[in-house]
């Protein structure tokens, strides 16, 4: 006899109550694992939109810094090649070209954490829904 005869034949043998409660615990394990799961994957991606957000509150530092504390000194340096309004121009699509590219890369890793819902979980739940709905009653039943 197989282990599946064995095991088919043993829980056929068992009282109804007892079965319930193995599938009642079974089921409470399940449920636990998915969560865990669920936990684990929600733990992930808000580490990866963290990453983005911060990469955007960078990109508004920097940007402010450079534009207080450099605007000057570039300015002044290309002062003598071309007029005051040119070097400023000059400098600002500078710092505008340096915090667009912040803010783009920003934006793909808060994309890369979207949808904000555990897919994986999601995934396995609806097998677990479809392999029970496969499951055929017992004859006892």
């Amino acid at each position: 006899m197989s282990a599946n005869e064995t095991n088919g034949s043993d829980l056929r043998e068992r009282p109804i109550g007892e079965l319930l409660k193995q599938l009642s615990e079974e089921t409470t394990t399940l449920v636990r694992k998915e969560l865990d799961l669920a936990k684990a994957e929600m733990a992930e991606k808000g580490k990866q939109a963290g990453k983005g957000a911060g990469m955007f509150g960078a990109a508004g530092v920097i940007g402010f810094l450079a534009l207080g504390a450099l605007t000057a000194f570039f300015i002044m340096l290309l002062d003598g090649a071309v007029p005051n309004w040119a070097a400023a121009l000059i400098v600002a699509a500078v710092y505008a070209a340096i915090a667009g590219v912040l803010a783009l890369t920003g934006k793909n890793k808060v994309q890369e954490a979207t949808p904000p819902m555990p897919e994986q979980t999601v995934e396995t739940i609806k097998e677990d829904v479809q392999w029970a709905k496969t499951q055929k009653p017992s004859a006892r039943t």
